[in-house]
């Protein structure tokens, strides 16, 4: 079975790319239209059409067989996907076919302003009439998706291609989609096989000074287990978004969910670690750091000894 679903704007030529990817894969192009008048002639008289094709929340109403309309829907779907390629349009496909490897998800967008202007050529209209028509298409569309499936359509996480068609031509879209169709049936590198008991161990850490070091021997000799460096926890962004400041404290205490930060005595290495690790907490409330000098080394593991002996 090999899917692709297309959710399209209005005008954003959606359609147009469907119907042109079907003929050249020799695809079932599949649109509500021809869907309807041939699937649910068994289960849907004129007035059941008449008002699946104006209310949304009509197809969560029961057919005549016991199932809604919506799940007549999505079995119908499924089945023809079962037979043939398809290429799908509209009809929440998108979230009918989500959990199939083979299927790919498209959506097309595009420019209000590129959008009236082809509204505006097929219809004859002016450019405020046009963007009535496209306004009222696109909250249909978002409505039918949100009614029957709790989803916005706009979301780009449902799929696996956004197109924007105000510079793509209809044929570079349909090349696009058959590269990435292309690259998504090419077949897998086996995959590394899990380590196991008995694997080489880790290889030991590097560390940046004797002090990380003298503690990390210290933690092995009173039996502590420890991680060097685990996270690594961004503190700062520039104005786009940008991560420009992160911190990785030195040390991680399993036993005590403690992190631990080691420094020396020099003034301005204390100055900027501290005012890390006070962003630190601002940002990441739960998280248990603590700055240690040098000096407080056995002092600090004898405190932990105490907590440990309290289990």
């Amino acid at each position: 079975m090999s899917v692709i679903t297309f959710s399209r704007q209005m005008y954003s030529l959606g359609d147009e790319i469907a119907a042109a990817l079907a003929g050249r894969l020799n695809a079932l192009l599949v649109t509500r239209g021809n869907f309807l008048a041939q699937n649910f002639k068994d289960v849907a008289a004129p007035a059941d059409l008449k008002m699946l094709s104006e209310s949304p929340k009509y197809y969560l109403r029961q057919t005549p067989s016991g199932v809604t309309f919506k799940q007549h829907l999505e079995r119908r779907l499924l089945d023809i996907a079962r037979g043939a390629d398809a290429v799908i349009v509209g009809m929440g496909a998108q979230i009918i076919f989500a959990k199939e490897e083979n299927a790919l998800h498209i959506r097309t967008i595009a420019s209000i302003k590129n959008r009236v202007a082809r509204a505006k050529s097929e219809y004859r209209v002016s450019a405020a009439q046009a963007e009535s028509i496209l306004i009222k298409a696109d909250k249909k569309h978002k409505r039918y998706v949100s009614a029957l499936y709790g989803a916005d359509n706009a979301d780009p996480a449902l799929y696996d291609l956004v197109l924007n068609t105000d510079r793509l031509r209809v044929e570079e879209c349909v090349q696009a989609i058959l590269a990435l169709k292309e690259e998504k049936e090419r077949p897998k590198a086996p995959a590394e096989p899990e380590a196991c008991l008995g694997d080489a161990p880790k290889k030991p850490p590097v560390f940046k000074n004797a002090a990380e070091e003298e503690f990390a021997d210290i933690l092995t000799m009173y039996q502590m287990e420890w991680e060097y460096e685990p996270k690594t926890f961004p503190v700062a962004w520039d104005a786009e978004g940008n991560i420009t400041s992160a911190f990785s404290p030195d040390f991680y205490l399993p036993k005590f969910d403690t992190y631990i930060e080691i420094t020396t005595m020099n003034q301005k290495y204390v100055t900027a670690k501290n005012k890390k690790v006070k962003k630190l907490r601002e940002l990441y409330p739960g998280i248990h750091i603590s700055i240690v000098y040098k000096n407080d080394f056995n002092s600090l593991i004898e405190r932990f000894k105490m907590n440990k002996g309290e289990d």
